[in-house]
């Protein structure tokens, strides 16, 4: 194993990991656990809304028109996005409720999160990868963007699963699996899919994760924060989730 891919899966690792940051927030003491959870739930769903209409459904068209002409990229745009939603329509339908927990609902939507997240890494991992081994400075600067918005989709999991279960050692772990997730593209890539991996493959897959990722924020992750009655305090976190990954996409693009 050369140099070059030592550092690529060095910075994978790095960026894939930083979702543990997330986890910081559940050693935060409050006393009012409803404010933290509402804001948190918010803030994901405020990240994963604008991930996915500024890197995920772009990036999809934009690997599309590489090879097709405008009107039929948008087809398969459009198909891979419905394909997300049915497919997270279906898992949220058949996960099972959790009646050993205290918070089932709470519970669900931290797994529901865990899952998307993981879907969402591996071809991240892939991309890190790729990027990284090609070139130093490019995969650095990749790796940056996506441990900074890695963090608050760790957020997303750790404190659910922590407010539901009340462990934080579970809520990391979950955490770190979906970290996990991101050396797993890096690896399979390495070994198998590099000479596999095309444009439209990779367009389909950033186009199904975005469907699945703007289901969970729509239905599972802001309708449960409105449920605990701080209308202000979910206005004013999803907007600052809003604010922090356009800056952070505008930085590093």
């Amino acid at each position: 194993m050369d140099k070059a891919t030592i550092s690529a899966f060095l910075l994978t690792t790095i960026a894939g990991f930083s979702t543990l940051i997330g986890s910081i927030v559940i050693f935060i003491k409050n006393r009012d656990k409803n404010k933290i959870i509402c804001a948190s739930l918010s803030f994901a769903a405020a990240v994963m809304i604008t991930v996915s209409f500024t890197d995920l459904i772009p990036e999809s068209l934009a690997l599309f028109t590489n090879k097709y002409v405008t009107i039929f990229s948008i087809i398969l745009l459009l198909i891979g996005i419905n394909i997300g939603l049915i497919l997270s329509f279906l898992i949220d339908k058949y996960l099972p409720d959790n009646n050993l927990e205290k918070n089932g609902k709470l519970y669900r939507v931290g797994i529901f999160s865990m899952l998307a997240i993981i879907l969402h890494n591996i071809p991240e991992g892939m991309a890190t990868f790729m990027a990284s081994n090609a070139d130093i400075t490019l995969g650095i600067s990749l790796t940056i963007a996506i441990a900074l918005h890695n963090i608050p989709e760790g957020i997303s999991i750790s404190v659910p699963i922590y407010y539901a279960t009340n462990s934080k050692l579970k809520a990391i772990i979950y955490t770190a699996l979906s970290g996990l997730s991101e050396l797993f593209g890096a690896i399979i890539t390495y070994l198998f899919l590099k000479p596999l991996i095309n444009d439209t493959i990779m367009g389909l897959l950033f186009a199904i994760i975005a469907g699945i990722m703007l289901h969970i924020a729509i239905y599972e992750l802001l309708p449960t924060a409105s449920k605990y009655n701080y209308r202000k305090l979910m206005i004013i976190l999803f907007s600052f989730g809003i604010l922090f990954m356009l800056t952070n996409h505008f930085i590093f693009n």
